[in-house]
Order: C-alpha cells, then sequence, then structure tokens
C-alpha cells in the first residue's frame, strides 16, 4: 500500500504542462517592474516561484541586505512558521543554499542529517519537503528561495532544474529591485539632509538676528542646546524656527 506522506512527483509524461507553468512564472518576473515596493516584489517573485515548481505548496523569499537586517517573505502562514523556526536557530536548507550558493533539496526533512535541529522540528510541523535554491548574480548570491510541501519526497530531480531555471532570472529581478531600494534610501537621506540642513541654516539665522552673533558662534549655541538636552541638532534647530514662525504669527495678529 502506497505511504499516504508521499506524492508522485511525475514522470516524462508530465514535462509539457511543466514546461507550462515553468513559462508561465517566467512572464510573471517580466511584469514585475511596475511594483515599486521591494517587499511586494519579493513576495511576487516567491508567489511565482511556487506556480514554476510543480508541487509547491508555498515558498519564502530572503534577500541578503548589507548594513541591514534581512528582508524576508512568505507566501503562506505555514511557511511563516517553518522559515521563522529555521532563522531562529540558525540552520536550514535555505540558510545552507545562501551560505554555499548551492541548490539544496530534501524529500525528508524530519530525518536529514544536515539539519539535526531545523529537519525534526519542520517534520512534527507537518512539513517533510523543501527545494532551497539561491539567488545567484554575477555579482553573487543576493538571496535564496526555499520552495516547501507537506508531503514527502515532493521534489525530484526534474523540479530541481525547473526551479533552478526560474532562479537565474529570479535573481536579478531581485537584484535589480534590491538596487532601486537602495537608491531610493539613498535619495531619501540625502533629501533628509538637505532639509536638515535647511532648518539648521535658518535657525542660525535666526540667532543671529536676536544676538547679533557670529554663524560659528550661533551654530555652537545649537550644537551646546543639543548636547545639554539630549535631543538631535535638527530637532532644537526646527524647535527655534517654529518658535520664530508663531512669534512672527502674533506680532502679525496684532497689527
Amino acid at each position: 500500500m502506497d505511504d499516504p506522506q508521499r506524492v508522485n512527483p511525475g514522470s516524462s509524461a508530465d514535462a509539457p504542462g511543466d514546461d507550462a507553468a515553468l513559462e508561465e512564472g517566467l512572464s510573471g518576473l517580466s511584469g514585475l517592474s511596475s511594483l515599486s515596493q521591494l517587499d511586494d516584489l519579493l513576495v511576487r517573485v516567491a508567489e511565482l516561484a511556487v506556480t514554476a515548481i510543480p508541487h509547491a505548496e508555498g515558498a519564502g523569499l530572503t534577500l541578503l541586505e548589507p548594513d541591514r537586517p534581512d528582508v524576508v517573505v512568505k507566501t503562506a502562514e505555514f511557511v511563516r512558521r517553518i522559515d521563522d523556526m529555521q532563522y531562529s536557530i540558525g540552520e536550514g536548507p535555505c540558510i545552507t543554499a545562501a551560505a554555499d550558493g548551492v541548490t539544496v533539496r530534501s524529500g525528508s526533512l524530519g530525518g536529514d542529517r544536515r539539519w539535526p535541529r531545523f529537519g525534526p522540528r519542520a517534520g512534527r510541523m507537518g512539513v517533510h519537503s523543501v527545494l532551497s535554491l539561491p539567488l545567484v548574480t554575477p555579482s553573487g548570491v543576493v538571496g535564496a528561495m526555499n520552495v516547501y510541501a507537506r508531503a514527502k519526497d515532493v521534489f525530484d530531480q526534474r523540479a530541481e532544474e525547473l526551479g533552478e531555471l526560474f532562479a537565474a532570472p529570479a535573481a536579478i529581478t531581485v537584484q535589480n529591485a534590491q538596487i532601486l531600494a537602495q537608491v531610493q534610501r539613498l535619495a531619501d537621506r540625502l533629501q533628509a539632509a538637505l532639509a536638515s540642513r535647511a532648518v539648521i541654516d535658518q535657525a542660525i539665522g535666526i540667532l543671529r538676528s536676536r544676538t547679533g552673533c557670529g554663524p560659528q558662534e550661533a551654530f555652537e549655541r545649537l550644537r551646546r542646546i543639543s548636547q545639554a538636552e539630549h535631543v538631535k541638532l535638527v530637532d532644537v534647530a526646527g524647535r527655534i524656527v517654529d518658535e520664530a514662525v508663531r512669534r512672527a504669527s502674533r506680532a502679525h495678529g496684532d497689527r
């Protein structure tokens, strides 16, 4: 009698359907440029991986971010639970795939000796099969995708090949989105810096008009207030500018 935990991953007769699913997933990647939020794009890539890989039930995607916390997204609640557990113990197929830059496959996580802590816990959660695909670009590994199924021995060599065919362009899509997000964060920081500088310059001008001091002395006054009150310099400057605006409004109203 067949093991109810096992599924037939398919035969060569399934190849046309598999190819169509892969084409659908790859086609979906080409339409992701319209998504402006990085997290939304990553979730969609993970969803398309589920479409492209036969028998996949859910997927997670981890984007490695230099000097920032890694971005981790999931397509299903059971994926969230199992990936959260994987990262909390620091062991699992996605971590291995990202670290080594190689595809990792398991059909019986509960007994997989590569992850002696993660595997049994995943099995007890009812998740037995995983296909982890590194997202490899010419500049290196930018992350990894975990594709899960609850039954045992779901992902065969064909599924692995299809997964790798999908992961190659997915990696470029993810990297491009990461670069755009980094550029946007830099632009936001520059804009904030320019706005902060403008407020500080306004506060310096106000202090000079009140006291007759020079620009350096006015700046030092701002700095001393900032240090004494443990408040950011720009916040001190903003307070002085706001106070000057209120005074000017009251004076104008009294006329």
